[in-house]
């Protein structure tokens, strides 16, 4: 998963330093919330073509939206980083591989990638993301309708984190309620510190995702670190947007969300300090480069990744082969094109649509001059739709060739490391529901938008079929 927090306003640029980069970037200073949480595409399309690094006062930062850029600013660490004061997210779980870059993100990030490359760990959690898919999607069949995110991605998101972890015996509740307190605390912290500017909580890296296979600095080689939270599934508060008015003040979200790491805390160390723990969690933990604080900072950025990002994703998939019964037609007959297909809806929408970086030295970019400090955010919907690495870009076709230069999971030291158990996760949703419910279509009574300002995906997604 990206990582990724709030937009910040940019230190270094004054009142009347920001008017001359209105006046340089037009369509980035009249660019809304509402535009790019809705349907963000034609505005993205327009920027990328005439300001593809442009000046969006309305997120208080740089917007990047041309692949080549983006993939240059995810690689380039030194430059442009995730170690930044402004990251809320380390200031209630404390330093991971979400907040830190060079050698402390190495030495945080590398035994969680050795112990979820093993071929027999994807072995064991994709049989068990399977067998769950296949038991929550028998578990409404008989109704002939169902509502999925909530009864088949979240459910099944959920399951696998909690394996991971090594919490299969805590109740999903239990681990949903830590997950919203911590998000809540994150997304609080951020909405002050940005003083009324678009709150986005845990935007940074590419890291909050799950567990895949990683080389080259962490790119994949074909595969694919963790983004983090937004809604929970199962309904929590959002955390792409969050009242600064509300009855909660920072403070008292700050406390909940210690006490709910607090808790996490003494679940993580009771797991992997049992005999015999054979958890991934576990496995990392045994590596012997990490203390007990560093393991539980990085489970809450797994979890983050993958509740979020992973729940997005299987409903992002799922959604656009019901839109595409012509393509669904194809997968169902031919298992193949799946993998294609998944990859595809990644590059189309993907959930986490956004990572931010902080600039550590004045340094041009495009037309722009970005200061020290800045924050840079890199669009991914954008860069996955740019016609000058994609063909007829806004088609969704899962025979693309090149579908897979998507960069979906991030790119360069925070590529996502759970990659591979997120694709593993949509296929076993999508190979349940295509299995075991006939005449599957979209409830055109109850519509599904993807939206989301950060963390895209409909808010629900509603079906019918034949029982």
């Amino acid at each position: 998963m990206p990582e990724h927090d709030p937009p910040q306003c940019a230190p270094d640029i004054g009142e009347a330093a920001a008017g001359d980069e209105r006046d340089r970037f037009p369509l980035g200073a009249s660019a809304t919330i509402a535009e790019l949480a809705g349907d963000p595409h034609p505005l993205l399309r327009r920027l990328r073509t005439r300001e593809p690094v442009s000046w969006l006062p309305a997120l208080g930062g740089w917007l990047v939206t041309r692949h080549d850029l983006a993939l240059r600013v995810m690689r380039d660490s030194e430059t442009f980083t995730v170690d930044d004061p402004r990251f809320s997210t380390a200031r209630v779980v404390g330093p991971s591989m979400l907040s830190l870059d060079g050698a402390a993100h190495r030495r945080h990030r590398d035994p969680f990638t050795q112990a979820f490359r093993g071929a027999d760990a994807n072995a064991l959690l994709e049989s068990f993301a399977v067998a769950t898919a296949d038991r929550l999607v028998a578990e409404v069949r008989a109704d002939g309708r169902a509502e999925l995110r909530r009864s088949l991605a979240g459910p099944l998101a959920v399951a696998v984190v909690a394996e991971v972890l090594g919490l299969a015996d805590t109740e999903p509740a239990v681990i949903l309620a830590w997950y919203d307190a911590i998000v809540s605390a994150v997304t609080t912290l951020s909405a002050d510190a940005s003083r009324g500017g678009a709150t986005r909580a845990m935007s940074e890296g590419g890291e909050a995702s799950e567990a895949g296979e990683a080389s080259e600095a962490g790119e994949p080689s074909e595969a694919g670190e963790p983004s983090e939270a937004g809604e929970a599934s199962g309904g929590a508060a959002s955390a792409d947007a969050i009242s600064a008015g509300g009855a909660t003040s920072a403070g008292a979200s700050y406390r909940v969300g210690r006490e709910a790491f607090a808790a996490l805390r003494a679940s993580i160390e009771t797991a992997i300090g049992q005999p015999g723990a054979s958890s991934l969690l576990a496995a990392a933990a045994g590596t012997g480069g990490l203390s007990t604080d560093d393991v539980v900072s990085n489970a809450a950025v797994l979890m983050f990744g993958g509740i979020e990002t992973t729940e997005g994703m299987i409903c992002n998939a799922i959604l656009h082969l019901l839109s595409h019964p012509e393509q669904l037609s194809l997968v169902v007959a031919d298992r193949s094109l799946l993998p294609g297909a998944i990859e595809e809806s990644l590059r189309l929408e993907p959930s986490a649509a956004v990572v931010d970086r902080y600039a550590t030295a004045d340094t041009p970019l495009a037309a722009a001059r970005i200061r020290r400090g800045d924050l840079v955010i890199v669009s991914i919907a954008a860069a996955n739709r740019d016609p000058a690495v994609f063909t007829n870009p806004d088609r969704f076709d899962i025979r693309r060739e090149n579908a897979r230069q998507n960069l979906g999971f991030a790119r360069g030291p925070h590529f996502c490391p759970g990659a591979q158990l997120a694709r593993i996760e949509t296929q076993a949703a999508i190979e349940a529901i295509a299995d075991q419910l006939p005449g599957l279509r979209l409830d055109q009574a109850q519509p599904s938008l993807i939206r989301g300002l950060v963390f895209r995906k409909p808010p629900a997604l509603h079906v019918c079929w034949t029982p």
